[in-house]
């Protein structure tokens, strides 16, 4: 039987892919997508969207507990995990559906198996019907990424969990440890921290959410430190003993090696991309470090094969990853294609307190050379922050003294996952400092402390 050709296949229908697919059917183009597991792929499913259902939950727990503080009575605030984690299925339920729904009004023939490219414009697929052979002139790769699992820390669904454990927990932990502080290690320890179970957090940088800004990394660190967290920096576990009810774990730290009992672990060490079984290496596709190696405009440099999202490197964001799927599909399309620019995607950890970013930090805006002018405001100083009780928090920006240029914004505090798009439309639209200090921010809302903290870079603070 001869194969089934199309214009466009998508292999994995992530947000990069399933984007991808949408507007390349949008163009007038022949699409297909490739899928081996859920639609919507690890965002949807078992990432982005359930874990922020979960940390809702313990949100609302955390705000119930506060009553008191808002004038409200709540007395025996209990909650029922099984319950938590039933909500939060349901609603990646409910969001994965909405992409076959997607699929089928854009006609996109939709390929559920394990795919393979044994030659270029080639697609094999092993299905539960068999294999199913595909061609197409452009083919884009976005099969995502994976937990790493460390020799020694491997997750075992039982006492030692990866993410997705973590996601459809067996028993809520009593004593927690958590392995790596960046944005899912983070997020899960202050979900289950908030529900009472025993934290510690330990990283093997000199800082907790190692990525961001310094001062907003110590910012967030003090916060999670009076919520009861401990937090174990310039540390590593070297060995976890594996009992029936208890993890020891054998962490180093300053030279000296200790022995501390957990009931359960989460390890969140980073990620590998999903590179093997593709048939990359016999195509010449370049990787490195299990990631593919590709230009600005995502080409691989095998003809016709583009590789979009964690498959092909930082950052590691679903949004990254959506726009290079809509930039490769209109550069297949002949429309005019915007290639993704790094330092302007936004970074969202949605911990307690939120932390978010865009640009350069302080320190890297003076690695590169610039001459800097840096503006602070601290959420105590506003009135909406103060009326919502959440005063803890802090906005950072960081301009260029020459020309005025936005080169970085950092927060830490209730919302900033939502407040730092105003910064990213910034830098998209190359604001300079006068062009923010012009605009009338809306009052009283969270948003005035974006205006503050550049107003006080040049010295033209109001409220402090």
């Amino acid at each position: 039987m001869a194969a089934e050709t199309y214009d466009v296949i998508v292999i994995g229908a992530g947000p990069g892919g399933y984007v991808a697919a949408i507007r390349s059917a949008q163009l007038g183009l022949k699409t297909a997508i490739i899928e081996r597991e859920n639609l919507g792929g690890i965002c949807l499913n078992w990432g982005c969207i359930p874990t922020k259902a979960l940390l809702r939950s313990s949100e609302v727990f955390h705000l119930m507990e506060r009553a008191k503080e808002f004038g409200l009575g709540a007395d025996n605030i209990t909650y029922d995990l099984d319950a938590v984690v039933k909500r939060s299925r349901g609603v990646a339920k409910q969001l994965s559906s909405g992409i076959g729904h997607l699929m089928k009004k854009n006609k996109i023939t939709v390929v559920m198996g394990e795919a393979t490219i044994p030659a270029k414009g080639k697609v094999s697929v092993k299905t539960d019907k068999g294999t199913q052979e595909l061609s197409a002139k452009n083919i884009i790769l976005a099969t995502g990424a994976r937990a790493r699992e460390l020799p020694g820390l491997e997750g075992d669904g039982d006492r030692v969990w990866t993410y997705r454990d973590a996601l459809v927990p067996p028993r809520m932990p009593k004593r927690l440890l958590v392995i790596g502080s960046g944005a899912i290690g983070i997020e899960f320890a202050s979900f289950y921290n908030t529900l009472g179970a025993d934290t510690t957090v330990v990283e093997v940088m000199d800082r907790v959410l190692p990525v961001e800004d310094e001062e907003i990394s110590a910012f967030a660190r003090k916060a999670f430190v009076k919520q009861g967290m401990k937090i174990m920096e310039k540390a590593m576990v070297k060995q976890l003993d594996r009992g029936k009810d208890t993890v020891t774990a054998h962490i180093e730290s300053g030279g000296k090696v200790e022995k501390v009992d957990f009931d359960t672990v989460i390890s969140a060490v980073g990620i590998v991309g999903n590179v093997e079984g593709l048939g990359l290496e016999a195509l010449g596709v370049k990787i490195d470090r299990t990631h593919v190696v590709t230009d600005a405009y995502c080409r691989t440099g095998v003809e016709g094969l583009y590789a979009i999202g964690d498959i092909a490197g930082a950052p590691w964001l679903a949004h990254k990853a959506s726009h290079e799927g809509v930039m490769v599909a209109d550069l297949i399309g002949g429309k005019h294609a915007h290639p993704v620019k790094p330092e302007s995607i936004a970074g969202c950890t949605y911990c307690q307190p939120q932390v978010a970013s865009v640009g350069y930090t302080e320190a890297k805006a003076k690695e590169l050379g610039y001459d800097i002018k840096v503006g602070r405001f601290p959420f105590i100083g506003n009135g909406k922050a103060i009326a919502l009780g959440e005063a803890e928090g802090m906005v950072k920006t960081v301009f260029d003294a020459k020309t005025g240029e936005l080169l970085g914004a950092h927060m830490v505090g209730a919302e900033v996952t939502e407040l730092i798009q105003g910064y990213v439309v910034g830098r998209q639209l190359e604001t300079t400092e006068e062009d923010l200090m012009n605009t009338v921010f809306p009052h009283p809302t969270l948003s005035e402390m974006m205006h503050e903290s550049v107003l006080d870079a040049f010295d033209r603070v109001i409220h402090m």
